[in-house]
């Protein structure tokens, strides 16, 4: 899934990674979703994004289900990446590594939250929309 590892993590390492998604990893994203959420939850390091990772999950859905279009594919993939990155429990730094093991992992979510950020706020918008129609 991931391409020649580096040693550190940083936008580029990211949006490298990210033009390599494609629609069979979204699906994979999409059907790991509790063992995604497991992780988060289970990490105090991860923890602060677990309402944003279900924000997330929700813009993966509605793009699925064809509700929502307004978003481009890179934002989709990148997204689906982050996902993709917790659940591999032998990334850049194993999980298994007390102390240390989620640094990468949170790495990940923080550069590509960055790169999505104006993208989940007029999911956010669309979804209250919706709610208000």
């Amino acid at each position: 899934m991931f391409g020649k590892k580096k040693n550190e993590i940083d936008e580029d390492f990211i949006k490298t990674e990210v033009t390599k998604i494609d629609g069979d990893d979204v699906t994979i994203a999409m059907d790991s979703q509790e063992e995604v959420d497991r992780k988060i939850n289970n990490s105090s390091l991860l923890q602060k994004y677990s309402e944003l990772a279900k924000v997330m999950y929700g813009m993966l859905k509605d793009y699925r289900k064809g509700v929502y279009s307004k978003v481009p594919w890179f934002t989709i993939a990148t997204i689906a990446f982050a996902f993709l990155y917790i659940l591999n429990p032998l990334d850049i730094i194993p999980d298994f590594i007390p102390g240390i093991g989620y640094i990468d992992d949170l790495a990940v979510l923080t550069f590509g939250l960055r790169f999505i950020e104006t993208d989940l706020h007029n999911y956010l918008d669309w979804k209250l929309e919706q709610q208000n129609a």
